[in-house]
C-alpha cells in the first residue's frame, strides 16, 4: 500500500502580531514628545538665568552642555549595535524623567545637569524615531509624515509654552511634574505600537567598530551636508528664539512671560504645515528654501533694532517664525531623501546632531557677541547666519521636491 504523503501543516498567522505603523501612529507620537517638551520649553531659559544669574554664564553653559549632548548623540550608533532599539528609546525616555527629577530639585549647577539630561534624552529618542521612520515610511512619503507630525505637534507647541511658564509661576516644580506624565504616555504609546528594533539590513562588509568612521561617507554626499547645514541654521534660530528673546524681555521691562506668548503664538503656524508642504510642491523645494531663509534672515536682522523699541523684537521674530515653521516642514527632505538604507542608524545620528551643532554654535557665537553687544546684537548676528543658509541653498537641484511619476 503506498505510503500517503501528508501537506506539511500551514501555520497560523500570529493574531497578536502589531501592524506596521503609519503615518498617523509616528504623528501620535510625536504630539506626545511635544506635549511633554512643549510644557519645558520655556522654563528651561527661565530656570537657568534665575540659577545662574547672568546672561553670559548661560551662554556658556549652553555651549558646554551642547558639547556633551553632540559627542553623546556620536555614540548613539556604536551603542546601537549592543543596545536593541526598543530600549535604547526606552533609555532616552528615561533621560527624560530624570531631567525632570533634577529639576525639581533645581539651583546652582543641578539645574544644567536636568537640562544636558533632557538634550541626552532628545537625542536618542530623535536618531530612534528617524531610524523607525525610514524603516517604515516610504522614501516618497516622507513629506506627508513629517507634515503630519508636525499638524499633530502644533496644539502641544502652542498652548505648552504659555500653560509652562504660568505653572512655573504658580510652583516652580509643577510643569516638570506634567512633564513626567507627558514622558511616561509616549513611552506607553511606544511601546503600545510594537515597532521592535526595526528592519535589519545588512552590508556587504561588517559595520565599522568606530563610531565615527561614517562621518566620511556624509562629507563625500553633498545633498546630505546641505542639508544637515540647513537643519543647523533654521535650528541656531529656534535657539535665539528660546533662549535669548526670553532675556531680551527680561532686561528691557516687557517681563517673562511676554516671550512664551509669542512661542505659542509662533506654534499656531505648525497648523498650515500641510499648505506650507503644498506650495513648496509648486515652486520646488530649492526656490521654497531659499524663500523660508531669506524671511526669516531678514526678519531677525530687524530684531536688532529692539534696543530702539523693545516690541519690534518680538514681533520682528514672532514673523520670522512663521519661515522657521516652513523649514520645519520641508527643510528636513533634502537630508531623508538621500538617506541609503544600509546607513539609516548612522545618518541618522549625524542628523539629530544638529540640534547639539546648533547648541553649541548658538550660545558659543552668543557669548562672543554678548562680550560687546547688548542681547539685541544676537539677533543680528541670527539673522546673518539664516542669510547663509540662503546661500547654501543655491546648490540644491531646481527640481527637488517636485513630484514625479516613477522612481522617486
Amino acid at each position: 500500500m503506498a505510503q500517503r504523503i501528508l501537506p506539511e501543516p500551514v501555520l497560523p498567522v500570529s493574531e497578536t502580531a502589531a501592524p506596521a505603523p503609519g503615518f498617523r501612529d509616528f504623528a501620535i507620537l510625536g504630539g506626545l514628545e511635544s506635549a511633554m517638551r512643549g510644557i519645558l520649553v520655556s522654563v528651561w531659559p527661565l530656570e537657568m538665568y534665575h540659577a545662574l544669574g547672568d546672561a553670559k554664564v548661560v551662554s556658556w553653559v549652553y555651549t558646554l552642555i551642547g558639547i556633551a549632548s553632540l559627542c553623546f548623540g556620536m555614540l548613539v550608533p556604536w551603542v546601537s549595535r549592543r543596545i536593541p532599539r526598543r530600549w535604547l528609546y526606552t533609555s532616552g525616555a528615561g533621560l527624560y524623567l530624570t531631567a525632570a527629577v533634577l529639576g525639581i530639585i533645581g539651583g546652582g549647577m543641578v539645574t544644567p545637569a536636568a537640562y544636558l539630561c533632557m538634550a541626552w534624552g532628545t537625542v536618542m529618542v530623535q536618531i530612534c524615531v528617524a531610524a523607525y521612520l525610514m524603516d517604515y515610511i516610504a522614501r516618497e512619503d516622507l513629506g506627508k509624515s513629517e507634515t503630519l507630525r508636525l499638524f499633530y505637534s502644533a496644539a502641544p507647541w502652542a498652548v505648552g509654552p504659555v500653560i509652562g511658564v504660568t505653572l512655573w509661576k504658580i510652583w516652580p516644580p509643577l510643569p516638570f511634574l506634567v512633564g513626567m506624565v507627558g514622558t511616561l504616555s509616549m513611552l506607553g504609546y511606544f511601546w503600545h505600537l510594537r515597532m521592535g528594533n526595526g528592519k535589519t539590513i545588512t552590508r556587504a562588509r561588517g559595520p565599522a567598530p568606530n563610531p565615527l568612521a561614517y562621518l566620511g561617507r556624509f562629507v563625500q554626499q553633498p545633498r546630505l551636508v546641505a542639508g544637515w547645514l540647513f537643519a543647523v541654521l533654521r535650528s541656531a534660530g529656534w535657539w535665539v528664539y528660546i533662549v535669548y528673546l526670553p532675556i531680551f524681555c527680561i532686561q528691557n521691562g516687557l517681563g517673562d512671560r511676554i516671550a512664551s506668548y509669542a512661542f505659542s503664538v509662533s506654534n499656531l503656524f505648525l497648523f498650515l504645515s500641510p499648505f506650507m508642504l503644498r506650495w513648496m510642491q509648486k515652486i520646488t523645494l530649492r526656490r521654497a528654501v531659499r524663500t523660508a531663509f531669506a524671511c526669516a534672515g531678514a526678519c531677525f536682522t530687524l530684531a536688532a533694532f529692539g534696543g530702539i523699541w523693545p516690541p519690534l523684537s518680538v514681533l520682528a521674530i514672532l514673523v520670522g517664525s512663521f519661515f522657521l515653521v516652513m523649514l520645519d516642514t520641508f527643510g528636513s527632505l533634502p537630508f531623508l531623501m538621500a538617506v541609503r538604507p544600509a546607513e539609516r542608524t548612522e545618518m541618522s545620528a549625524i542628523y539629530t546632531s544638529f540640534r547639539d551643532v546648533s547648541g553649541i554654535l548658538s550660545p558659543g557665537a552668543a557669548w562672543l557677541v554678548l562680550l560687546v553687544a547688548p542681547v539685541s546684537g544676537v539677533f543680528a548676528a541670527c539673522g546673518a547666519g539664516l542669510a547663509v543658509a540662503w546661500g547654501i541653498a543655491a546648490r540644491l537641484h531646481p527640481r527637488l521636491g517636485r513630484e514625479r511619476g516613477g522612481a522617486g
